[in-house]
């Protein structure tokens, strides 16, 4: 028989934005943020004795601004004890979902009685007050222990990657999603529509929640015609199919035994069972992957979820998917083997409801735990890190699982067998992936390759103006992709010149 008090159940979730998209909130720090999401999380338990139970805090961390101690400070702000446990995971979209697997094993193993998980930011607030020259601080702000975000090198991306340009999401997420519609045997014209086909519709989501950035709902064609307000940044995504990272939103959930719960009269209705995750981290370098058209970690991660739960993916009645970019839910619907058409969100997505760095699927597990409370059936919950490097998944449902809690929130470390990376290179080679960078003008300016030499290795790198149009798969009419075409490459510190085969 199962103990009550080792089964990890979610009793209250909490989240709020300040302002929204082309209507701007007075500047409010992320700290005030996170303690109203926190506050509204307590309330929604319906317990008020709850709260001096808190014996655990976990912060998601907070890019916008930097806590050095976000727990502490958060626990003064909510007037409860100090947590005897406390944590502030690293950078990384995955962490809402690790973090909580990681407080249900914590309960499962009597470790931790009521633990409290938050996320915040407020990074439309720091940039308007960027731009108006405005130094927080004197607002009021916490400095001590605090301050403005630190900035690390490292975090851009291995030696190689800088190298070949590849140090920001907007441009190594489409090499994935390219390479992605060539194995899938897709067009990119294909492509870009079943995008446009999601997003539309996470846009019809996002336009109900309370909490989400924006209001608005766009057609399939409005997010794939490119224009002044919808500029092509990388191929094949224009502004909309790309992180809306420009908001103020916080969240956060209450964690606790099913056995205090009970004892604390929480109502059965109210309560949604954390029955465990998994994760899987792929090699941090992203020019060190053995492939680019499909997800090895991700992968991972939902196979052992599911075998941990004896479920099947058909089982599931509710599916969110982090989507920073689209190839996210697409590599997901393909793991889960759902069909095409499946919309995997329950907010409206990060281009959408808003994207607020790391904290996102915070976002996501409060209102799956509403719909679950609704009368949904079993619900996954994807969160994803890095470039695709980090996945974690966690299962929710309104009734326990018949082992209690089953998640292994220690994540899977997978290797690496790519070949060797070259640099200096001049010859044959065969486009592995691509894609194409755009001015605001709207004309391409950047081309990033990555390539197989004729001699089995691998290069990588950018390219100027004129071999950029050459790349692009959007300059022609039907769009057509140059991936798995053989050119003649010279690498020069990293500046490729790319040519053609002639006739």
């Amino acid at each position: 028989m199962l103990d009550p008090a080792r089964i990890p159940v979610i009793v209250g979730v909490g989240d709020v934005r300040s302002g929204r998209s082309g209507v701007p909130a007075g500047p409010r720090e992320p700290l005030d943020l996170i303690s109203e999401a926190a506050q509204s999380a307590i309330a929604d338990c319906g317990v008020a004795a709850l709260r001096s139970r808190i014996d655990a805090i976990h912060a998601v961390k907070t890019v916008s601004w930097s806590y050095d101690d976000l727990p502490g400070l958060l626990a003064a702000r909510l007037k409860v004890p100090a947590p005897i446990t406390a944590s502030t995971s690293p950078i990384g979209g995955h962490w809402p979902a690790a973090l909580l697997d990681r407080i249900g094993d914590d309960i499962a193993g009597g470790r931790t009685s009521v633990a409290l998980l938050v996320g915040g930011e407020a990074q439309a607030t720091m940039t308007a007050l960027q731009k108006s020259g405005t130094d927080p601080v004197s607002l009021g702000w916490v400095a001590a222990p605090g301050g403005p975000p630190a900035f690390d090198a490292s975090d851009l991306g291995s030696p190689g990657m800088q190298r070949a340009g590849l140090i920001v999401p907007t441009r190594v997420y489409p090499l994935f999603e390219n390479r992605f519609t060539y194995d899938s045997g897709r067009t990119p014209e294909q492509s870009s529509a079943w995008s446009a086909r999601m997003y539309s519709a996470f846009s019809e989501l996002a336009a109900k929640n309370p909490a989400s950035w924006t209001s608005t709902v766009y057609t399939p064609e409005d997010i794939a015609t490119t224009g002044p307000g919808n500029r092509m940044v990388c191929e094949p995504y224009p502004l909309m199919l790309n992180a809306m990272p420009f908001v103020d939103q916080a969240a956060a959930v209450v964690v606790c035994s099913l056995a205090l719960a009970r004892e604390h009269g929480i109502a059965d209705d109210r309560v949604v069972y954390l029955w465990g995750g998994a994760g899987a981290t792929d090699p941090v370098d992203v020019l060190a992957r053995n492939s680019f058209g499909t997800s090895a970690a991700m992968n991972r991660a939902v196979g052992r979820a599911l075998a941990q739960a004896s479920l099947e993916a058909s089982a599931l009645d509710v599916v969110d998917a982090y989507s920073c970019f689209p190839v996210v839910p697409k590599l997901l619907i393909r793991a889960l083997c759902l069909p095409e058409d499946t919309v995997p969100s329950v907010t409206g997505g990060h281009s959408f409801f808003g994207g607020p760095l790391n904290s996102y699927t915070l976002h996501a597990i409060a209102e799956v735990t509403r719909r679950v409370r609704e009368g949904a059936g079993p619900a996954l919950v994807h969160g994803n890190g890095g470039y695709l490097t980090y996945q974690h998944v966690v299962l929710l449902s309104g009734t326990p699982h018949r082992n209690g809690y089953i998640g292994t929130p220690e994540p899977e470390q997978l290797g690496s067998d790519a070949p060797e990376l070259v640099a200096g290179y001049a010859g044959e080679a065969e486009i592995l992936t691509t894609t194409v960078e755009y001015g605001r003008d709207g004309v391409p300016a950047t081309g990033f390759v990555v390539a197989h030499t004729s001699d089995g290795r691998r290069l990588a790198g950018r390219t100027g103006p004129e071999d950029a149009a050459a790349l692009s798969a959007y300059t022609r009419t039907p769009p057509r992709s140059v991936i798995g075409r053989t050119v003649h490459v010279t690498d020069r510190d990293g500046v490729l010149t790319v040519r053609f085969p002639t006739g």
